[in-house]
């Protein structure tokens, strides 16, 4: 199965309202990323184990640990949860910039050093969260 169909599939198996606002996330992130490189992970380790909820990848960073080794991985990504929604923006090294530059005017979402939560669309400003987007794929274009 293709990424694509595989974020079709994983989106189209959400419930309403959840279904709309992951379509529309989608559509919004490959608006700013239209050319991005889409990922898709399904929240399985190695082993198979199950360590994460699944998540939709969009564009391509690097990461690089201590050790000197490196690592590609997406900028921003998108997961649903028991809750809502989680927007996750990668790559910002301040950990506090997310909640102190973009929290207050989000809306009713919970922001932590690199993930923005939220129950439906309709609880946030969305042009908030693209500009927290934005922010996050600035300072992690290779």
């Amino acid at each position: 199965m293709s990424i694509d169909e595989q974020i079709n599939e994983y989106i189209a198996g959400q419930p309403e309202p959840k279904r709309a606002d992951m379509k529309e996330l989608h559509r919004i992130i490959l608006g700013l990323m239209p050319k991005c490189r889409l990922w898709f992970l399904d929240g399985r380790d190695d082993s198979g184990k199950i360590v994460s909820n699944p998540n939709i990848g969009y564009g391509t960073r690097t990461i690089k640990y201590a050790n000197g080794n490196a690592k590609e991985f997406y900028q921003i990504g998108i997961s649903a949860n028991t809750t809502g929604i989680s927007v996750y923006v990668l790559g910002i090294e301040d950990r506090k910039y997310l909640a102190q530059a973009y929290g207050k005017s989000l809306g009713k979402a919970k922001v932590t050093g690199y993930c923005i939560k939220f129950k439906t669309l309709h609880d946030i400003n969305v042009e908030t969260l693209k500009a927290a987007m934005l922010c996050g794929i600035d300072q992690t274009i290779i």
